[in-house]
């Protein structure tokens, strides 16, 4: 047998092995020698170090969360009619890519967002609070991508509740913060048959004025080591150790029995113990499976009451919000699974929401953030704001912005960019419904005034009068001089365009049609025939023919014999006044008394004798066509609504005979025009069928935008004509009754449903792209650029020159032209 060697005894283990006792209170002493000799230096340095080092951690947290505030946003989210219940996963799960590379982890953090309920007395607000770093647009599209329909409204960052009371008030506030009671490796219940927020949304219901609720969920995706710790927190669960420190050491100190020992050496295991634990265990590995964000909740109560209020009266107050706040926090009881949420306190609850700071929280899935943060399923939920009509981004070819291109507006959803109407496609015609107020005038004027920026030319009749002051307000100065005014509310002089101008035939008809559409209630196949024949035997007269006449001709002898000589050799004209003269005074009286009334009702106004009935014409259509601007502001305030339907339509009447006219020109010479009508049921009253007509203006490359409110408003004709011929459609608010037939043309990507909730200066829009016609979606119309002061009035004062005789300024153009050189055709065609 060896012996141990003298060298190894006297070593640090054999004094161990041989004297334990002797060999601790060996290093005890040395120990505390070396303590009570170093102890005064170096514990001052190691509080002082750990002191900074708590302060510098501090200094650097605060500076990454003030560093998220700067540009930091707050995003309205306004539910879709019908809430996907999948949509919160896919939107927690896309914002996953927040996620941010380990060197910007460790040197500015990892940003979170906010996901917000705020309660008040008009109901439910959900908010989105996203930190400036993040891109903008990013977390909107996410929101609109996962539930489609769904509006944002972004704004800057605000505080979720009030910071401070009124003047007078005194703010009583209390609040909270939720926290897993459990290690966070096992999750909160996340599948439900009802929405799991329904207890939490009737919690507040019945607010006062005065008072407010949040709800606010931080969370920010997390990765590396922040998952490792929840990792090892799940294997030290399943293997029975406490995760907590104070755990350990009770672990440590009071050992047990990992089981029963049975006879032999298996242990004795429960049967529903093991059974808990499995499901434990699968619940446990479900939810680390997936994507993991590290969340907070926090929630705060407030209101305020008069200072003078006595003391019992605050304290019932104060117990009543307590209340209330214990209900929102008792909403989360339905999260219980396998963990569940417990309560905590939270100091200056207010300030705190408003700071939105999350230094650590629990870890959840996607599927568990997503059952705490979603927007409603109920479709029932009183007081919650939500979107009228899905927002549906538009097709990739279509146009957006540019010379040739009409602005129509702005799409609603994923990023924003103008969208336009080509030109040339404008030829296939524009149907443009709404009610009033819905934002169509606005768009119309848009359209009106990029017109006029790029010399195209252009008539807009006006019945109401606020689309063309707006023009007038804004009209850029170089088109000052190529306008052409038409005010029924201006005393001056005014353009005249008379009827009876033009080829005998068309002209002729295109009047008896106009008042017998208008008038066709009082209107007989007998005074038809005074008409005709009145107009005809006007025209023979070497003299402009003016409707001011006609009155004269079928009441006075004289100026009947005078014209009866000028028609002598038309033998039906000859045979009709023939007829009229035999009749007696009374009968004659009796037959020319439906037309007399109506036509005295009509001349009886200033205006208008001076606009259709003052003489030969001073205003040429064919040149209004070729890049003039035509505005016509006939309300029917000032006009009566049949003399605003009549002298409309006679304008109207005149633009389709200077169109026709187009005939005599190449393709390549007609220049595009476009025919804008608001209350178009009004002033459509041509001798043509609607679809003929659409057709062949579109050859003449005359396009016309037709504006009105319903569908009532049209007859049976018109309503098809437009239909299948005006192929380009804006819808903007309409009926139910209306929506249901407007559908048929954009189903099923904008339903009845969302034409009958668009918000205002919102519009469901289908256009005819490179001459197909493209899938519906929906804008927003871009208001208005700001009125240019004086502008209205250089603008009259400009069209002024239009009130005189074609043939002094023609005269006044070749004197003009003889001065300086010019050629007047030529100054023509530029025009």
């Amino acid at each position: 047998m060896g012996f141990a060697s003298p060298s190894v005894i006297e070593g640090p283990l054999g004094r161990l092995l041989t004297d334990p006792w002797g060999a601790i209170q060996s290093v005890l002493t040395e120990l505390w020698s070396w303590v009570q000799t170093w102890g005064p230096i170096t514990a001052p340095a190691i509080v002082l170090m750990a002191t900074g080092s708590g302060l510098l951690r501090r200094w650097w947290y605060l500076r990454c969360q003030d560093a998220l505030h700067e540009r930091s946003r707050v995003i309205t989210i306004l539910a879709p009619p019908r809430v996907d219940s999948d949509g919160a996963e896919a939107m927690w799960s896309n914002l996953v890519g927040l996620v941010r590379p380990m060197m910007q982890r460790l040197t500015t953090g990892q940003p979170h967002l906010a996901w917000e309920y705020v309660f008040g007395h008009d109901g439910v607000q959900i908010r989105l609070w996203v930190p400036g770093v993040v891109p903008p647009g990013m977390v909107e599209r996410a929101v609109e991508a996962a539930w489609p329909g769904a509006h944002t409204r972004t704004d800057e960052a605000s505080p979720p509740m009030p910071l401070a009371p009124a003047e007078g008030r005194r703010q009583l506030v209390t609040g909270g913060t939720l926290r897993l009671a459990r290690s966070e490796a096992l999750p909160i219940r996340s599948k439900f048959d009802a929405d799991p927020i329904r207890a939490l949304l009737g919690a507040p219901v019945g607010l006062g004025v005065h008072d407010t609720a949040c709800v606010q969920v931080l969370a920010r995706p997390v990765t590396g080591r922040r998952v490792k710790q929840a990792r090892r927190a799940a294997r030290h669960l399943n293997s029975g150790r406490s995760t907590r420190l104070a755990g350990r050491l009770l672990d440590l100190l009071t050992p047990g029995p990992s089981g029963t020992k049975t006879s032999g050496s298996q242990p004795k295991l429960d049967p529903q113990t093991t059974l808990e634990f499995q499901a434990q265990n699968r619940a446990i590995v479900a939810k680390q499976r997936g994507a993991q964000w590290e969340t907070l909740i926090r929630y705060a109560m407030s209101t305020t009451v008069p200072i003078e209020t006595p003391g019992e009266q605050v304290s019932r107050v104060r117990e009543q919000m307590r209340g209330r706040a214990h209900a929102i926090a008792s909403a989360f009881s339905g999260f219980t699974e396998h963990n569940h949420y417990r309560r905590r306190r939270l100091r200056h609850p207010v300030s705190c929401l408003a700071r939105r700071r999350l230094r650590r929280g629990d870890l959840l899935s996607v599927p568990e953030l997503a059952a705490v943060a979603h927007l409603p399923i109920d479709e029932a939920l009183p007081g919650l704001a939500r979107a009228g009509a899905r927002a549906v981004p538009p097709p990739p070819n279509t146009p957006t912005e540019g010379e040739l291109i009409r602005p129509v507006g702005v799409s609603d959803t994923g990023h924003a960019r103008p969208v336009g109407l080509q030109v040339s496609d404008a030829r296939h015609h524009l149907h443009v419904l709404g009610a009033t107020g819905s934002g169509k005038s606005t768009m119309l004027a848009r359209m009106i005034l990029a017109d006029a920026e790029h010399g195209r030319g252009a008539v807009v009749i006006d019945p109401k009068g606020d689309l063309i002051t707006d023009i007038l307000q804004r009209l850029p100065e170089h088109a000052a001089e190529r306008v052409v005014l038409f005010d029924a509310d201006s005393r001056g002089p005014a353009p005249c365009l008379n009827p009876l101008e033009g080829p005998k035939e068309p002209a002729v008809d295109n009047l008896v049609s106009v008042f017998s559409r208008v008038f066709s209630s009082a209107w007989g196949p007998r005074t038809e025939d005074i008409l005709r024949a009145g107009c005809l035997t006007l025209r023979a007269a070497s003299n402009t023919p003016t409707l001011a006449t006609l009155p004269q001709l079928l009441t006075d002898p004289a100026t009947r014999a005078r014209h009866r000589d000028r028609v002598a050799d038309d033998p039906t004209l000859r045979g009709f006044w023939d007829w009229y003269d035999q009749l007696s005074d009374a009968a004659r009286a009796q037959a020319v008394a439906p037309l007399l009334n109506k036509l005295r009702a009509f001349l009886l106004r200033p205006f208008v004798v001076k606009a259709v009935a003052a003489g030969p014409s001073t205003v040429d259509l064919s040149q209004v066509l070729d890049g003039r601007l035509c505005l016509v502001r006939i309300p029917k305030g000032s006009l009566g609504e049949d003399t605003t339907r009549l002298l409309g339509s006679l304008i109207v009447a005149r633009v389709w005979q200077a169109t026709t006219a187009r005939a005599a020109l190449p393709q390549r010479g007609r220049r595009d025009a476009g025919l804008y009508v608001d209350e178009a049921q009004n002033f459509l009253n041509l001798p043509y069928a609607m679809e003929d007509m659409l057709a062949e203006a579109r050859g003449y490359r005359l396009s016309m935008t037709l504006a009105h409110q319903h569908l009532g408003q049209l007859s049976k004709d018109l309503k098809e004509g437009i239909s299948t011929n005006a192929r380009s459609k804006v819808f903007f608010s309409a009926s139910p009754e209306d929506a249901r037939e407007l559908a048929r043309h954009t189903a099923p990507r904008v339903s009845d449903h969302d034409l009958a909730h668009l918000g205002v200066y919102h519009a469901a829009v289908r256009l005819v792209v490179g001459g197909e016609e493209t899938q519906p979606f929906t804008v927003t119309t871009q208001p208005l650029p700001p009125a240019i002061p004086g502008r209205s009035k250089a603008v009259r004062k400009a069209a002024a020159v239009h009130t005189r005789p074609l043939e002094s300024r023609a005269e006044d153009t070749s004197d003009q032209s003889a001065t300086t050189g010019t050629d007047p055709r030529r100054t023509r065609r530029a025009a």
